[in-house]
């Protein structure tokens, strides 16, 4: 189980934007979630879905506003909204803290995991190219999360040499991205999607567990 707690780490520093929201119960533990507003390299920000125990509270303010430390896991469930499945991402707190101090990285992310849908790579009309990979990542208990990832420039023509099976390890970060979902010719509505940007990925080979790994991509936002 302790290995199974390694293929999956985030850590985040940021500013509390929502309140503090019942989500569940599960064995007599309660469990709440609010919004963490992240900055990124330049001026924008990412606005992060966290679920944490009541056990974890202590000590800790969660007035809007407070800066803290989150350190666990991204996870994935599935919801049913507006008459369909949704795939929801969450970070799962298993630390949170106060922030003194903001370090050079506030949202760094590694995940070691299996791909479970064939990549998608593609161009965007401004040239830039990108490639989609859906991750499956273990956890105990015989379950696993599914992450979206996103890879630009080389890494992204990398992932068009791997399969469905084949086993990565990547760094990067969680973002968050809005974009506009057509319900008719008129009418838009504005959704958020959230995903792990790639920064340095490498494939893991079954026969040596040796890696071959590929370094930093062109995305610096």
């Amino acid at each position: 189980m302790d290995n199974l707690m390694l293929n999956n780490k985030i850590y985040l520093e940021g500013k509390i934007l929502s309140p503090l929201e019942f989500s569940h119960e599960m064995y007599g533990e309660g469990f709440y979630t609010f919004y963490l507003d992240v900055m990124r390299l330049s001026d924008a920000s990412d606005v992060l879905s966290i679920t944490i125990s009541e056990r974890l509270m202590t000590g800790v303010n969660f007035e809007i506003g407070s800066e803290v430390i989150v350190e666990g896991q991204l996870r994935s469930y599935n919801k049913f909204i507006d008459g369909s499945n949704r795939l929801i991402l969450t970070v799962f707190a298993r630390n949170i803290e106060p922030c003194i101090e903001r370090s050079k990285n506030p949202n760094e992310i590694f995940l070691d995991g299996f791909i479970c849908k064939e990549p998608v790579y593609r161009t965007t009309p401004f040239g830039r190219e990108i490639a989609d990979i859906l991750l499956a990542v273990n956890r105990p208990y015989n379950k696993s999360d599914y992450i979206p990832t996103i890879a630009w420039g080389r890494n992204s023509r990398f992932c068009q040499t791997l399969e469905v099976g084949d086993n990565i390890r990547i760094w990067g970060r969680l973002q968050s991205r809005e974009y506009q979902k057509k319900l008719s010719e008129n009418d838009y509505i504005k959704k958020v999607a959230y995903e792990v940007s790639i920064s340095k990925m490498e494939r893991v080979t079954k026969e040596d567990s040796s890696t071959e790994e590929l370094g930093h991509s062109e995305e610096v936002v």
